[in-house]
């Protein structure tokens, strides 16, 4: 365990981010650096160094160093480092989460349910004696005086490339499961928010895993493609757009390397005749601006079946132009700010070019300000007369956008929730069974909620994804974690003595 680093003013402030590698805190050798900012004020909060090539191989390479005694520790020794992580990040969540609103503009209450929820993965991970064991068995007597096993066994190092808007809780998707199952690991976090990482690790740092076997290193692309082209990298995580999912996915696989890639998506939530529409709106609502509308899960397009909209329509626009934009460290804030001033910019594109295409708009963020802030804020936005034709109902927003959309009956929304070429997720508001188990049965989402804007599964479940929103075989979380991080070998064995 290195020295504990001495703690600027504010838990969210660092003079640089630091690489985290053998155990030991460095800071990286690099000419390209970038500033962390604050989104909500603009302010600097650190300075983040671009790893090199050899920045990353070195980290690598310890990381290989340090597999084949990690891989031989019993994995019930091996649990109790995360056992021992679960209590420092539970320490830590009210640090960890004014640093996190900072450097991404969520509200904090919004960060400590994210930092839960990654901890619930810890918590999953923290069963892998017994999950490594489910899947894997014995068979007497395949032959005679011949017995057959199937062992899950590691790999080798694995990394994982996580995006800026859940920098607590991604991470946590993998890391545990990755060390728990006897292989190491390598994080390599969105460069524009680093500071979630440097506490996570610290918390990593306190509990003394073995050096080597947990790594941070920060970077950019090339550090993104130094990682998915080395020889003894195993396997590769990613959680982000489309288009560089599909680009980790296919360089890595050329590689030779397991990939899990999860990329964007475009989800809807239907409102049926038979939803109560006054219980559902709190909950849509939460769906489309919480975390401004900057997660994978946002239902940015709500569709009202026949004679339901005019009631939704009148109590999504009454609900959306009372929430409080603002600053994330503010308790009172409801939407935060956009992490950068060029997300700002291609929402307000795709709000414009969709009021070209046709749509309405009935609540106008465009031109919120801040009294006192000078941020990337932009107020709650709904469109309404939205087609399946548009832009704006098969792109991602990533934005505080709601767009509302017609149907007559739910076989129409089912068709217009299927238009798209993601299949993330999707929310269907209904009291009616029969109507819940169509939607289950014929929506193509990975996720899928009933009454449930923002179905994220529980960490024992692995995480949805379909079309173009996921790249590979193997999701992450649960089962399918466990899948990736081992393979299983079969042994034969036959004695004579």
């Amino acid at each position: 365990m290195s020295e504990q680093r001495e703690r600027a003013v504010s838990p969210a402030v660092r003079d640089h981010v630091d690489n985290y590698v053998g155990g030991e805190w460095t800071t990286p050798a690099s000419e390209t650096s970038q500033p962390v900012v604050d989104p909500a004020t603009g302010d600097e909060l650190a300075t983040v160094e671009f790893s090199t090539v050899e920045t990353v191989d070195d980290a690598v390479q310890t990381a290989n160093e340090a597999f084949e005694e990690w891989r031989q520790t019993p994995v019930a020794e091996r649990v109790q480092y995360l056992f021992d992580l679960k209590t420092e990040l539970e320490d830590r969540i009210d640090e960890i989460a004014t640093a996190l609103s900072r450097e991404h503009g969520k509200t904090v209450a919004e960060a400590r349910g994210e930092i839960k929820r990654g901890i619930e993965n810890v918590e999953v991970a923290c069963g892998m004696p017994n999950m490594m064991r489910e899947g894997s068995g014995n068979v007497e007597d395949v032959a005679s005086g011949m017995d057959e096993h199937a062992v899950r066994q590691p790999l080798g190092v694995f990394t994982a490339i996580t995006p800026f808007n859940f920098p607590a809780m991604i991470p946590l998707w993998f890391l545990p499961y990755a060390v728990a199952s006897g292989n190491t690991f390598i994080l390599k976090p969105s460069e524009k928010v680093p500071l979630s990482s440097q506490l996570i690790f610290e918390a990593v740092d306190a509990v003394d895993f073995p050096d080597g076997v947990v790594n941070l290193v920060n970077g950019g692309a090339e550090t993104v493609n130094t990682l998915l082209e080395h020889d003894d990298i195993e396997g590769v995580s990613f959680v982000g757009s489309s288009p560089v999912a599909k680009h980790v996915y296919e360089t890595a696989a050329e590689h030779g390397k397991r990939v899990q890639a999860q990329g964007g998506a475009k989800n809807y939530a239907v409102v049926s005749e038979n939803a109560e529409v006054e219980e559902s709106v709190p909950n849509i609502i939460g769906s489309v601006y919480g975390n401004a509308g900057q997660r994978c899960l946002a239902n940015d397009v709500v569709v009202g079946v026949g004679d339901v909209y005019d009631n939704l329509r009148e109590q999504l626009v009454d609900a959306a132009e009372n929430l409080t934009v603002g600053a994330g460290v503010d308790e009172e804030t409801e939407v935060g700010p956009l992490i950068t001033d060029d997300s700002r910019e291609r929402v307000l594109g795709l709000i414009e070019n969709a009021l070209e295409e046709g749509a309405e708009l009935v609540l106008d963020g465009r031109d919120f300000e801040h009294p006192e802030l000078d941020g990337n804020f932009l107020g709650p936005t709904l469109l309404e007369g939205v087609t399946t034709d548009m832009e704006i109902a098969q792109e991602e927003i990533f934005g505080p956008v709601l767009c509302l959309a017609e149907a007559e009956d739910l076989d129409e929304a089912i068709e217009m929730v299927n238009s798209t070429k993601y299949g993330n997720a999707s929310s269907l508001y209904t009291e009616s069974g029969s109507e819940a188990r169509q939607y289950r049965y014929e929506v193509d989402a990975g996720n899928i909620g009933i009454n449930v804007g923002v179905c994220a599964p529980m960490g024992f479940f692995h995480f949805g994804g379909r079309k173009a929103s996921f790249f590979g075989d193997l999701h992450a979380q649960g089962e399918d974690a466990v899948n990736f991080y081992t393979e299983k070998t079969i042994q034969i064995e036959r004695w004579y003595s």
